[in-house]
């Protein structure tokens, strides 16, 4: 019961620092001293580190028999398999390339109108995408909240529940750095939690696999990668969600046959 207890003050403690974070750095940042976007894309990389931030404040209570070193290097240890630092990303990253391509046949605009490069290069775009929720979050979502929940929940459960949480921790984000207004939020945000939610289940059957958060990290960068260039609309998100419920309906069907042992080794894609 304590433990459950903490996990449930784990999760408010990091959505309050978080907001707290958004609203008291990033908006005085903004509004009092009119910091330019390289520094309030830098200042929201760094409130992305709050679950991690939280999660190691907290860790004794937390965790009390285990130390923050084990913790990360349990985190880390699964072995890495080198076709899976390809597939993965070429998987989430061709999701939502397919949902743009989707929207153009609807729109009958060409599938390069609805990519820029944006404000910075390629290269910068990657640091920073790399360096936000990527490697920011996942140390609280994937390597302590996802372990507590699985001993709570059955894996789909848990991994609807934790996805669920993600999605409305970025509710700060929805308001006050969302292009959409009035009616058009209520289909983005429900797009954002159907979205977060099959990602979490993407990572989750990944991990139970192979524990090793580096999978996680690389699925969450191929994710936000391709946002840097993006240029949509409302039903972007839309057709997004269809396609992301598919993705997540795959891997649980692949979890399932491995489960099952129906899987060979040249089968294994993941």
């Amino acid at each position: 019961m304590v433990r459950k207890q903490m996990v449930w003050s784990y999760v408010r403690t990091t959505y309050i620092v978080f907001w707290l974070m958004v609203l008291g750095i990033c908006g005085s940042a903004s509004m009092i001293f009119k910091a330019p976007p390289l520094m309030m894309r830098i200042l929201s990389n760094v409130c992305a580190w709050s679950p991690t931030i939280v999660l190691m404040v907290m860790w004794t209570k937390l965790r009390p028999q285990q130390t923050r070193g084990t913790f990360l290097k349990n985190a880390f240890s699964g072995v890495i398999k080198g076709h899976l630092l390809i597939v993965l990303p070429l998987i989430i990253s061709g999701g939502s390339c397919l949902a743009v391509w989707v929207l153009s046949l609807f729109q009958g605009k060409s599938f390069s109108s609805y990519f820029s490069m944006g404000e910075y290069s390629l290269v910068a775009s990657f640091l920073l995408s790399l360096s936000s929720g990527p490697t920011g979050e996942e140390a609280g979502w994937r390597g302590y909240l996802r372990e507590e929940l699985n001993q709570k929940y059955s894996f789909l459960k848990a991994s609807i529940v934790q996805g669920v949480i993600w999605a409305f921790w970025h509710t700060v984000l929805w308001f006050v750095d969302s292009d959409f207004l009035g009616l058009s939020m209520i289909p983005y945000i429900i797009a954002n939690v159907i979205v977060m939610t099959c990602l979490a289940i993407v990572m989750n059957v990944v991990l139970e696999k192979h524990n090793n958060l580096l999978y996680a990290i690389l699925i969450h960068l191929a994710f936000n990668f391709v946002y840097c260039f993006l240029s949509v609309d409302i039903w972007f998100y839309v057709v997004l969600s269809a396609i992301y419920i598919l993705i997540a309906i795959g891997f649980l069907w692949l979890r399932k046959l491995s489960h099952k042992g129906v899987m060979s080794k040249n089968m294994d894609i993941y």
